[in-house]
């Protein structure tokens, strides 16, 4: 069994750094006069109390370093604890949320989700706002670390591809590893406040501004508003968010390389290359069939394309109208959509795009190997020799993952909800999205109508998805707990 110990150490002390956290909207519901403030205070000393005594009770004199196994389970139980804690202001909120409600939203923010079951937004205090806000910009950090630093470490889904170790030293981002979280640090905020004082000049104020900042930026897709970016009538607005959008979805490493004078390094990487190309055809392609069906004019058509299109396929979930009322034709391209995602290393859920590319490196070969049996194919990657392991990780990745839709799907159905509505919410779970493809649940509606049992479904499926599936399935595994 993997030793505790330095695993209970960690958790508590992002618990603690977590409880700091909720003391910041409890300060704006007090300067507003909300008695939403309560909730906040409550919850940070629970918060504080269980990791405090995680970390004091685990404390140890010796340096301790953390092994394959103990990474799997930090990462899981980093995770489930933490969603457990941030599920609490809105629990003791006063406004009736179940738990099954609380933590569907906490994990919704943290996985970068998007999913709500909260209405009425426009009349909550602007605390309960915030750590939405806070929720989402906290997961995106923890995301773009876990993908760059623990996944290629645990060599799930084919991540090994970008462990940093394995490239040539000057290929190298930073020297190390603490360095390497500062730079992300700094990248992920600097574009996080540039983008709330866009939002902020083309019309929003500072408060929206700041909280979409943080739901863009983390590709989650909380907003202050029930009809989300509807509720904003600049076009220029919805502009700023596609850009920000896309730069979520973009690889962290490669944009800090561009902000140090290495621009081509972003522009040549294959995976940003099938991306934007994937991004800019979608939008074409709607672009036309909303302008001819739809008798929008032109940019108009364009823009609110594309902003849908960026939205569903960086795994976001904003919305600016109801794109399901567009007819049977973009409903299946978005449905399609839900499957694809952003760049490996970015805040975007879903099938990273890499892993198409492995796939198609995959049937490629397999396609000449039958024509020429005695050739001898080494598929490469980036100007580089695709390493062994890399296409069976993708493999099993990719059959994981359209089992666990058709599971949760199932599983949704049996519950209630029709074959479209389970499986597009299953997707959009798994995908860390965030609308699913029914009216009740999609661009115009909300999760709240769904039984508890679906809630926690959802729930596990968002957080399945957002640890790359095989880190949680893993600990399912008999052999992992012995020896």
């Amino acid at each position: 069994m993997p030793e505790l110990r330095p695993i209970f150490y960690v958790v508590g002390l992002l618990l603690c750094a977590l409880a700091a956290l909720m003391l910041i909207p409890a300060l704006i519901d007090t300067v507003d006069g909300s008695e939403d403030w309560r909730g906040f205070v409550f919850a940070a000393a629970v918060t504080a109390f269980v990791g405090g005594a995680l970390a004091l009770t685990s404390m140890s004199q010796r340096r301790f370093t953390i092994d394959l196994r103990q990474g799997f389970l930090l990462t899981t139980l980093t995770w489930i604890a933490v969603g457990g804690c941030a599920a609490l202001p809105y629990l003791f909120s006063g406004h009736g949320y179940s738990f099954a409600d609380a933590y569907f939203e906490a994990i919704s923010g943290l996985t970068t989700t998007g999913a709500t079951v909260i209405t009425g937004l426009d009349g909550m205090s602007r605390g309960i706002l915030l750590w939405r806000a806070l929720t989402q910009g906290l997961g995106g950090v923890g995301i773009v670390v876990m993908a760059i630093l623990i996944l290629p470490f645990l060599r799930i889904g084919g991540m090994q591809l970008f462990h940093l170790e394995s490239s040539d030293r000057s290929e190298r981002v930073v020297p190390r590893a603490a360095q390497l979280m500062r730079a992300l640090l700094i990248a992920y905020m600097a574009l996080v406040l540039a983008c709330a004082a866009l939002f902020t000049v083309a019309g929003m104020s500072w408060f929206d501004g700041l909280c979409h900042a943080f739901a863009a930026v983390s590709t989650g897709g909380f907003s202050t508003h029930d009809s989300s970016f509807g509720f904003f009538p600049q076009p220029a607005i919805q502009w700023i968010g596609i850009v920000f959008m896309v730069l979520g979805s973009l690889p962290f490493t490669l944009m800090i390389k561009a902000a140090r004078g290495r621009p081509i390094a972003l522009l040549r990487d294959p995976q940003v290359a099938l991306f934007l190309s994937l991004l800019a055809g979608a939008s074409f392609l709607l672009a036309a069939w909303i302008g001819m069906k739809q008798h929008v004019p032109a940019l108009e058509a364009l823009r609110l394309a594309a902003f849908h299109v960026v939205s569903i396929t960086t795994t976001t979930g904003f919305v600016s109208t109801d794109f399901l009322l567009w007819g049977a034709f973009p409903t299946s391209v978005f449905f399609v959509l839900l499957f694809a995602g952003g760049c490996s290393g970015s805040t975007a859920g879903a099938i990273k795009i890499y892993r198409f590319q492995v796939l198609w490196l995959m049937a490629r070969a397999h396609l000449l190997l039958l024509l020429e049996p005695r050739r001898v194919i080494v598929p490469t990657y980036a100007g580089r020799p695709l390493p062994a392991d890399v296409p069976t990780a993708v493999l099993a990745f990719m059959s994981a993952y359209v089992a666990a839709v058709l599971v949760f799907g199932l599983a949704l159905s049996a519950l209630g909800l029709d074959f479209l509505g389970g499986m597009s919410a299953a997707a959009s779970a798994l995908g860390n999205v965030g609308p699913a493809l029914v009216p009740e649940l999609g661009p115009s509606g909300t999760f709240a109508p769904l039984s508890d049992a679906s809630k926690w479904i959802l729930s596990g499926a968002m957080l399945l998805g957002r640890l790359e599936l095989f880190t949680v399935l893993v600990l399912l595994e008999p052999r992992f707990w012995r020896g």
